[in-house]
């Protein structure tokens, strides 16, 4: 986990509150248990703002954001967990990676630790689509 202010939607809060109390509740894919007292430490030090309020360079739920790590460049979208598929580039926010990246902002660092333990950071260059700054609020 990072030291860093993040901003996350009244609405991504809810749904994402939601979805750390259903799978606690003993519903949801057990690979993704590991990574949500990560997801909740991310947003109890959260910011809340409402959609209006979220600076267009933030990354949102359902974002799409072009990232780096030093040697390569790639895009990526992130998603919840039922709709991951990191073949497409969809990445959960349960997943190291998504967690990470959840409220920062462009040109921000983020640092994240990988299955086995090892750390990585990748770079935030542009965030492609944001449903808030494209007025899709219904995701």
């Amino acid at each position: 986990m990072n030291n860093r202010t993040i901003h996350v939607t009244q609405h991504d809060m809810e749904r994402l509150r939601a979805l750390i109390a259903s799978t606690h509740g003993g519903r949801g894919d057990d690979r993704d248990r590991p990574y949500l007292a990560t997801l909740a430490r991310e947003l109890d030090q959260a910011v809340v703002v409402g959609p209006d309020e979220v600076p267009s360079d933030v990354v949102t739920m359902n974002s799409r954001a072009r990232l780096r790590d030093g040697r390569r460049t790639w895009t990526m979208t992130l998603v919840f967990p039922e709709d991951a598929n990191p073949e497409d580039g969809a990445i959960s926010v349960l997943a190291p990676l998504g967690a990470a990246l959840l409220g920062c902002r462009v040109g921000q660092a983020v640092r994240f630790r990988v299955p086995g333990g090892a750390e990585r950071e990748c770079d935030i260059l542009s965030v492609l689509y944001q449903p808030e700054a494209a007025g899709d609020l219904h995701l």
